[in-house]
């Protein structure tokens, strides 16, 4: 099938019990048995549910894997990867990635021995020298979160699987529609299912998805063991968002350009970050590697102030300040603050992110009103 049709039918089958189109909500906590260990495949909703299961299929058919796996968060999907690992262990990760990310990185994982050693991977010969004996994890988020820095993929995977070491790739910002790490030679994909593929802010979850049989035993293993796991009506949800995936993109990708060329014609806007500029640095690998650029992007006002930030982000009227990003209705961040008030400020300013950046989560609602509302704010 081709990528629309397959969004559509992802994973999905008729309730063989009913015909039902829609897969149901099995709100079930437990499974009765013929016998001990004798049952149809489930016996524990912590170990297993038919409306997840359905769901986990579907997060592999779009990402053109052989498996995926549902957690109740990104953040519990990102911690499940790194429990793969043992103390000594060392993980190059970008410098430039998801606050909570990096929390879960650094406030907590460190304390345990794994090393954490952040680079600018856009510059893949960065990743290649920083490589040692106790690499068994490369972390990237391309585009990344919130400065839109681009990371060639498959350059990446070279490296990784010289280095026999897993290339972790967070896909959230994309989406399978947008782009698809395991084609491009990753070993695990992680999304904030929250975001794009649920679609409509009315959700928390995290997905996986992998090829290797033995990396996915391990992981099921983690997330039987953790219990980190969804719901049977969280599932539900985010097997609808799936189903209008391509169409939302493809109006966050048209708005997000009309959006973007008008923020960089502004004059009272300094820079805009977002990666389908073609004289962005991280052009020609977006290009190579995504179907698309995206509704996300990021800028800064001339008047480098916080005070002149703050007074757009309370000045707009349809787009709304709040977390996350990715739903159907547009919203504006403040990373300094908000998603990202846990990286240290000297480590966001040397990075580049400043205490004035803005973020911008495109929705779907018509441009111009967007861009009025921008035109309102900014003044």
């Amino acid at each position: 099938m081709k990528l629309n049709t397959k969004i559509i039918h992802a994973g999905v089958e008729p309730d063989p019990s009913t015909g039902a189109i829609m897969t149901p909500i099995f709100q079930t906590s437990t499974y009765v048995q013929t016998g001990p260990n004798e049952h149809k495949g489930y016996d524990y909703s912590r170990a297993g549910n038919p409306t997840r299961t359905a769901l986990e299929n579907a997060f592999a058919a779009l990402e053109n894997a052989k498996h995926g796996l549902a957690f109740s968060s990104g953040v519990a999907a990102t911690d499940a990867v790194i429990r793969l690992l043992k103390p000594g262990d060392e993980v190059i990760a970008a410098n430039d990635m998801y606050g909570g990310t990096y929390r879960l990185f650094s406030k907590l994982w460190a304390d345990f021995g794994i090393k954490f050693i952040y680079i600018d991977t856009t510059k893949t010969e960065n990743i290649s020298a920083a490589i040692t004996g106790q690499t068994k994890m490369i972390w990237v988020e391309t585009p990344t979160n919130p400065l839109m820095n681009i990371t060639d993929i498959e350059a990446a995977a070279v490296i990784a699987k010289k280095a026999k070491a897993l290339l972790v790739v967070d896909n959230t910002f994309a989406s399978p529609y947008l782009q698809n790490p395991l084609d491009l030679g990753a070993d695990i994909v992680m999304h904030s299912a929250t975001k794009y593929l649920g679609g409509h802010s009315d959700v928390i979850m995290g997905a996986l998805m992998m090829n290797d049989d033995e990396l996915r035993e391990k992981l099921f293993f983690i997330q039987k063991s953790s219990g980190a796991v969804p719901g049977p009506l969280d599932c539900f949800l985010v097997l609808r968002g799936i189903k209008t995936l391509h169409v939302r993109m493809q109006r966050h990708c048209e708005n997000g350009r009309k959006i973007a060329e008008f923020l960089a014609g502004h004059p009272k806007v300094k820079k805009v970050y977002w990666c389908g500029f073609e004289n962005s640095v991280g052009y020609p690998v977006a290009q190579k590697q995504m179907r698309d650029f995206g509704g996300m992007m990021s800028f800064e006002l001339a008047d480098e102030s916080i005070d002149a930030a703050v007074k757009v982000l309370k000045g707009t009227r349809i787009i709304a300040l709040a977390e996350s990003l990715g739903g159907v209705e547009s919203l504006i961040n403040h990373p300094a603050t908000m998603t990202h008030a846990s990286v240290p400020r000297e480590e966001r300013i040397k990075n580049g992110l400043s205490d004035s950046l803005i973020r911008l989560s495109i929705g779907i609602e018509d441009a111009d009103d967007l861009i009025d509302d921008l035109k309102q704010a900014i003044g």
